[in-house]
């Protein structure tokens, strides 16, 4: 049987690290694709090459930050203040990047055919689906729809945990053995994760759910 190929969008965090990993267990030739995109917690493209380098894989960073003029409003680009609380639609809604996940899968996409890979993966979970419209099931859906006939080869896109938690993603990476702390989560670029973010927040929380310690080092 023909080995498959995907493009893994491949933010550094632990929920695409999972896919990353998940696809290369599941037998995937994997070529992964992060973008800078001027987000303040850039130190997540740091830990995704270091993986990329350590596991042996395909990277590129491509550098869309020229976009950032058209995409204000977000906590995660602009000069507002990132959210210290809950990980929770009243508290996150800052922290949406107009209308990254379409973007950024165009892109996946365009390099999927360019490439010949058989299907895009990215990391949408059922925990971002009050947040963030491009995490929803019906935006994934809608997404291989177009994707399916945008190129003369069709290229389906998929979420592999789109209907499971944060902490469904951590079991399943520790089935595999994965070590979380080459991610990188908080939504502050410091040198330390901060610990009090809604990202981190989510984060900690799904390890304590588990009964299992973090190994990223945080200030707090």
């Amino acid at each position: 049987m023909e080995q498959k190929t995907a493009v893994v969008i491949y933010s550094g965090g632990m929920d695409s690290f999972t896919v990353l990993n998940r696809a290369i267990a599941d037998g995937y030739r994997v070529f992964a694709l992060s973008f800078h995109y001027g987000q303040r917690h850039s130190k997540e493209l740091e830990y995704a090459a270091n993986v990329c380098e350590n596991l042996g894989i395909n990277h590129k960073v491509v550098d869309i930050r020229a976009i950032n003029s058209l995409l204000a409003g977000s906590s995660l680009t602009d000069d507002i203040d990132v959210p210290n609380a809950a990980y929770a639609t009243e508290n996150m809604t800052s922290t949406v990047v107009p209308n990254r996940n379409m973007i950024l899968l165009s892109l996946a996409i365009g390099y999927a055919v360019s490439i010949d890979a058989d299907e895009v993966l990215y990391g949408a979970h059922s925990g971002d689906h009050d947040i963030y419209p491009d995490c929803r099931p019906e935006f994934v859906e809608a997404m291989n729809q177009v994707s399916l006939i945008a190129n003369y080869k069709p290229i389906p896109v998929r979420s592999p945990y789109l209907y499971q938690s944060k902490n469904d993603i951590l079991a399943d990476g520790l089935s595999l053995g994965l070590d979380y702390s080459q991610t990188w989560t908080c939504y502050n670029g410091r040198e330390r994760a901060c610990g009090t973010c809604s990202a981190c927040r989510e984060r900690l929380q799904a390890f304590a759910s588990l009964g299992t310690h973090d190994p990223l080092p945080y200030e707090n």
